[in-house]
């Protein structure tokens, strides 16, 4: 039976570790530097720096925030929630021609810097495919970034036989895909897939017939949001 709650608690996602702590060793010592030197040359530098610093770093802690979730149903049997927050940028039938070769429905979720950029999986199911494919960085929202970014993807089987594919890709400025996903391995619903590292997107591939609850413009939150139900 799963346990019904809501999101309560924040933690920091293990993949900022370093970036925080770099971050805010370079930050400091730069800050540092500029306070010894204040009445040699003006105060000034320091406290713009200063503030700028205390601004930026604290949108990196923003942005690597984890909220500690569970999805408030005790039945996932043929759901697909959202892999992750942000906004459904599309919902079509289109080609996918790089491993199911047909016709699918697409949703795709685009992630802004203010989101959080953890990744959950949007089934229960058995992982029968992961692979990572290098590409460039055009700018997340953009068609053609399914096909031309770097991005990794999932290929999930369900209970029911059925496959869903999903996809993270990465944007302008995301430089780096983490997937935990690996062949042959279980999945569920309340686990992390991954995470992409600042603005990106991630696309879910679902069988045609599959009842669609999202439409474009709505946000999302990861874990949460009904996206759709799989045809029995």
């Amino acid at each position: 039976m799963r346990k019904l709650s809501h999101i309560k608690r924040i933690r920091l996602h293990h993949e900022g570790v370093n970036t925080l702590v770099y971050g805010f060793i370079c930050l400091a010592l730069i800050c540092g530097l500029l306070y010894a030197f204040r009445a040699a040359i003006s105060p000034v530098p320091f406290y713009t720096v200063l503030v700028i610093s205390l601004f930026v770093y604290g949108i990196v802690v923003n942005f690597f925030r984890c909220p500690i979730r569970r999805f408030p149903g005790d039945n996932t049997e043929n759901l697909v929630v959202a892999a992750a927050d942000g906004k459904v940028v599309v919902v079509e039938g289109v080609e996918e021609n790089e491993y199911f070769h047909d016709r699918r429905i697409m949703v795709s979720i685009f992630m802004s810097v203010t989101n959080v950029h953890a990744n959950w999986y949007p089934v229960d199911g058995f992982i029968k495919h992961v692979e990572h494919q290098n590409g460039n960085f055009h700018k997340a929202w953009l068609p053609k970034a399914s096909i031309e970014n770097e991005r990794s993807t999932v290929v999930i089987e369900t209970p029911n036989g059925q496959e869903v594919l999903v996809r993270q890709i990465a944007g302008a400025v995301a430089r780096r895909i983490v997937t935990y996903a690996r062949p042959d391995e279980e999945c569920y619903i309340d686990e992390h897939l991954g995470f992409i590292k600042f603005g990106s997107r991630v696309d879910v591939y679902l069988p045609l017939g599959t009842e669609i609850c999202v439409e474009v413009g709505q946000k999302t939150t990861g874990n949460q949001t009904i996206i759709g139900h799989l045809k029995p």
